[in-house]
């Protein structure tokens, strides 16, 4: 006894548990999570140290190649990409794709092992290198803190008292703040005042740093008690510092003469200068405050437990302090889920009407139930089982299963009308029509299955995104197979209306079937030729695919862009953030704009999973543009580019959408690298001829390269012979340097729980002077009272070049020259990879192509392992299905004609072809060979029968194509809701295209080319 027949028998059983599963599934939708995006790991950590003073060159050779030396045994390791600042190491570990998330923590654990390792290596002065495994940590809830009239200390702490409230909120697990600024206690003194008096420096720093320490004092045992001893001294305001008492040293003062820090300095309470970041949101400065979720959660009602909280805390600010929201992923994920829930009903509704009209009310009703929403919603029940959310390829995965689903009802509830109208009983017709191809299209829906296996087996991140696309498309095919085989013949004995009996002529007999009979007769006849047109115009085909544009991921639909502000290397802080100010008033008075962000100094945190923040340059800023509509996007996007172009001369201005799925910041980059140590010029002289290249193409807009412009900077070259009369070494120049300008860190303030550095250095007057007259700088040794200028221990003092920043990929030196195309990366990258190619390199030098091209490359090769399994399951099935091996070559043979549809549509939609849209052309496989399978079942059927060979074909193709084409209408106009959606259009005009042609195909092609291998004669009447 077979299924089929087993439900039938056991009906009231069988209906049983599927409205509990149903119920069930309704039940499991609510529980469901949310996302916008499938999720996806960033499987990069970042070390980072610090070595004060130490020039790039310096920070490269003793602190980044040693902590990469140490890194590159580790065997996870794929990629290390470092850059080296002056007094900064940072050094990004990129581990191999094939290691999932499971195992990132184990991983993160050795890798700081190795770190620890590699600490007594470093040279002194050097900081403890600290590791970040939280690159890839999301910020879904990102919003601004301003306060007008506020300062950025009273900002701070009403941020403090946010983020405290903030944590304690149910499903948040890091609140961050960003842009804020540390206060200190500055102590501006007169270079001509200590040195008239004999102050030293280093007594200064001596008192400041021990007065307000924490110290000791021990305790004493008086009579039977035990009493702690405080000493008194701390300073209790910035005031108290300037009680602080100093001693002159000078020969003409008494020894016992006492000068207080006051008459010598003023005392202010400030922030350290220069900033490290600053923020503004609509032209105020402000914090800003974001927040991540803990892995799992639901985010929509995360964001409405943010939502309730932050009203309460609304409340209890003071009047002027605002909370400004910049992205909210609640908000995002209940959007893009709303709307593709509608596509999702669109989609049924258009399926169900195709059926209504193909095959009447009652029959329309029956397969839409079974083969569509009764699917759908058991496949909720099994999503929330396995724990795969609602998100944007989950959803999209049951619009793209939607044809393959209905189609396995569609065979059973056909079959049962076809019996029917030969007269047998509902039952027994029932029984036949759901057991005879049952084990064909379970076959057939494994395989359909299998097609997207690679995506799942694909250990890259694109895989990663796509992933869920395999999960959600498994089981509505699976689910689909068995209620077609369980409940549809159940409903279809109940439900469908008594068939009309057919005549003699046989219900094949109508004027369509007759014409398609005529026309496969005469395909078979003419066969050969056929099979000569169809594989030329494939090699038309495959000639007009060299002209479909190429991309990996579409940019987003979010109401956001980002403008990315790149001033000349070494360009102040300060600068950059008025400069950027041209550009964020024009935006702020656009009615389009809802709001304008700017970031100085370093991207914004993590709020988008694929972009990348970028990292701390204080000649950099970013603008995020929150716009009122998604097409002002667009609008806005062109209009800065022209903008930008003609009126931003001294800097880069990069417009940039928000990309899908994993993006690049840099669509066109190449990398010339050479030996460990290469020479600088020579690695900028192959950049410069790349970026002369790249320019002349018409496709570019920004060029540049990641080691950008050298920067200045003062040499004071150290007189040995004059500094040893002195007594100064190069440590007292460069902390006289240092306390002349930036301030040299010289003790603690405490206030509470906050720790505000002392900082003293000259007053703003004589750091002017200074500043151009820093021969005139007054040195002087620890071991010596008397102070003498710069000039007399230094030979010259002369303004040098240096890079700012030496980049190495792999503990080679290395130059990445970047480029953003006018469209896209493709079409730029067609136009210039001859002459790039052709650029001469020296030895030990080589290139290599990343950005866009790299991650698409290696995303579709990653697909490669999932394919051979997947194809050789695919074979064992078909085989095991036919006990033959003809039928799988015919299969095979049929699918590569849909490459013909597909070009077709890409270039009339003018789509370009991406990784969606490869997903897409996989599917295409499963939908045909499932047809394919189901359509060589029926002549094998036909053969047992006792037909001809020849009439088994051309029946077999007549019966088959009504539900081939039925399968094929509804997968086609269900997949109309997708193309509004930028993610989805591409795959929805591949499968449109194709599917179209492939239907054709499959009961056209299939029987020619049985006619072919099984050497079929057709008859003289054909």
């Amino acid at each position: 006894m077979n299924l089929a027949e087993l439900a039938i028998k056991k009906r009231t059983f069988t209906m049983f548990s599927m409205w509990v599963f149903l119920l069930a599934g309704v039940m499991a939708y609510f529980g469901l999570g949310q996302l916008e995006d499938p999720e996806f790991t960033v499987k990069t950590a970042v070390v980072v140290t610090q070595y004060p003073g130490a020039s790039p060159e310096e920070v490269e050779l003793e602190v980044t190649d040693r902590i990469e030396i140490a890194l590159q045994e580790m065997p996870q390791v794929k990629e290390l990409e470092s850059f080296s600042r002056a007094g900064l190491s940072l050094v990004k570990v990129y581990i191999w794709p094939r290691y999932t998330a499971e195992y990132l923590p184990q991983i993160w654990d050795e890798l700081r092992k190795k770190i620890r390792d590699v600490r007594a290596e470093l040279p002194p002065g050097s900081g403890t290198p600290v590791v970040s495994d939280d690159f890839g940590d999301v910020y879904g809830f990102f919003f601004a803190l301003v306060g007008d009239g506020y300062t950025f200390a009273e900002l701070k702490k009403h941020a403090d008292a946010l983020k405290k409230e903030l944590s304690l909120v149910p499903g948040v697990s890091r609140v961050e703040l960003w842009g804020d600024q540390t206060e200190c206690i500055y102590v501006n003194v007169r270079q001509t005042q200590i040195s008239q008096l004999g102050i030293s420096p280093a007594e200064v720093q001596r008192i400041l740093s021990t007065q307000n320490a924490v110290a000791l004092s021990g305790g004493m045992d008086i009579d039977n008690q035990r009493f702690r001893i405080e000493t008194t001294g701390e300073f209790s305001s910035p005031e108290d510092i300037g009680d602080v008492i100093l001693r002159g040293g000078l020969a003409d003062r008494e020894a016992t003469d006492l000068i207080r820090i006051r008459d010598i300095a003023e005392i202010r309470r400030g922030y350290v200068e220069p900033p490290v970041k600053e923020m503004r949101y609509n032209g105020m400065r402000s914090i800003g405050m974001s927040i991540s979720n803990v892995g799992g959660a639901n985010v929509v009602d995360i964001g409405r437990a943010i939502d309730v909280r932050l009203g309460e805390l609304h409340d209890l600010l003071p009047i002027g302090v605002e909370i400004e929201r910049i992205s909210w992923q609640s908000d995002q994920v209940s959007q893009s889920i709303s709307a593709f829930l509608i596509s999702l009903l669109q989609a049924i509704a258009i399926v169900l009407v195709v059926l209504w009209v193909a095959m009447g009310l009652r029959t329309a009703l029956v397969v839409g139930l079974t083969g569509l929403v009764f699917v759908i919603i058991i496949s909720f029940l099994i999503m929330n089982l396995v724990g795969i959310d609602l998100q944007r390829m989950s959803l999209g995965a049951l619009v793209v299963a939607m044809g393959m689903m209905v189609d396995n009802a569609i065979v059973v509830a056909d079959g049962i009308l076809v019996r029917m109208q030969k007269g047998m009983d509902r039952t027994k017709a029932a029984i036949e029509a759901a057991s005879q191809p049952a084990i064909p299209l379970l076959g057939a829906t494994v395989i359909a299955v299998l097609a997207f296996y690679p995506i799942a087996a694909s250990t890259e991140s694109a895989g990663e995104y796509c992933a869920t696309l395999f999960s959600v498309v498994g089981i509505s095919l699976m689910v689909s197979w068995v209620l077609a085989v369980t409940a549809a013949p159940i409903m279809c004995m109940d439900f469908l209306p008594a068939p009309k009996q057919i005549g003699s002529g046989g219900m094949y007999d109508s004027g369509m079937y007759r014409l398609f009979r005529k026309t496969l007769g005469l395909a078979i006849k003419l066969r050969w030729l056929v099979l000569l047109v169809l594989v030329g115009v494939l090699g038309v085909s495959l000639y007009g695919f060299r002209y479909v544009n190429k991309m990996f991921f579409p940019a987003s639909a979010r109401q956001q862009l980002m403008v990315d502000y790149w001033a000349p290397e070494g360009t102040r802080i300060q600068n950059v953030a008025e400069d950027i100010r041209i550009l964020e008033d024009i935006l702020l008075e656009d009615d389009r704009v809802d709001s304008v962000s700017v970031y100085i100094g370093a991207g914004p945190p993590r709020f988008y999973l694929p972009v990348d923040p970028e990292s701390p340059n204080q000649a950099y800023a970013q603008l995020i543009v929150n716009t009122n509509s998604v097409p002002a996007v667009a609008e806005l996007f062109d209009e800065l580019r022209s903008w930008s172009s003609e009126n931003v001369l001294d800097a880069e201005v990069v417009v940039r959408k928000y990309g899908l799925g994993p993006s690049e910041t840099w669509p066109i980059e190449v990398r010339f690298s050479g030996p460990a140590i290469a020479d600088p010029f020579v690695l900028r002289s192959l950049a410069q001829e790349a970026e002369a290249i790249i320019r002349d193409s018409p496709h570019s807009t920004i060029v540049n390269n990641d080691w950008r412009q050298k920067v200045k900077k003062l040499v004071l070259d150290f007189d040995q012979r004059n500094s040893r009369w002195t007594g100064i070494v190069r440590t007292d120049i460069a902390q006289a340097t240092q306390r002349a300008y930036d301030g040299f860190p010289v003790g603690l303030y405490r206030e509470g729980d906050t720790l505000l550095p002392i900082i003293a250095r000259l007053v703003e007057d004589e750091r002017r002077s200074i500043a151009g007259n820093i021969d005139q700088l007054q040195v002087r040794s620890e071991l010596h009272q008397q102070s003498v200028p710069l000039s007399q221990v230094t030979r010259s003092i002369e303004v040098d070049w240096e890079d700012p920043a030496i980049w190495r990929w792999d503990r080679r030196r290395a130059i990445t020259v970047q480029a953003v195309p006018l469209d896209l990366a493709t079409v730029l990258r067609a136009d210039i990879i001859d002459e790039i190619e052709a650029i001469e390199l020296p030895p030990g030098y080589s290139m290599m192509w990343d950005g866009e091209y790299r991650s698409s490359r290696d995303a579709q090769a990653s697909l490669i392992p999932g394919m051979v399994p997947a194809f050789i399951v695919m074979g064992l099935i078909i085989v095991g299905l036919f006990n033959a091996y003809r039928p799988p070559l015919i299969i095979l043979c049929v699918i590569p004609f849909a490459l013909i549809g597909v070009t077709v549509g890409l270039l009339v939609t003018r789509q370009p072809f991406g990784f969606v849209a490869l997903l897409g052309a996989m599917s295409l496989i499963g939908m045909m060979t499932k047809n394919a399978i189901v359509l060589l079942d029926e002549v094998n059927i036909n053969l047992d029968k006792g037909l001809e060979p020849y009439d088994a074909v051309v029946e077999a193709a007549v019966s088959r194509l009504r539900p081939v084409m039925l399968a094929a209408g509804t997968t086609v106009l269900g997949v109309i809701p997708l193309l509004p959606d930028v993610f989805w259009v591409s795959l929805a005009v591949t499968i449109m295209f194709g599917l179209a042609l492939g239907s054709v195909l499959t009961v056209i092609v299939i029987p020619v080319l049985y006619a072919c291998f099984y050497k079929l004669e057709s008859p003289p009447n054909a």
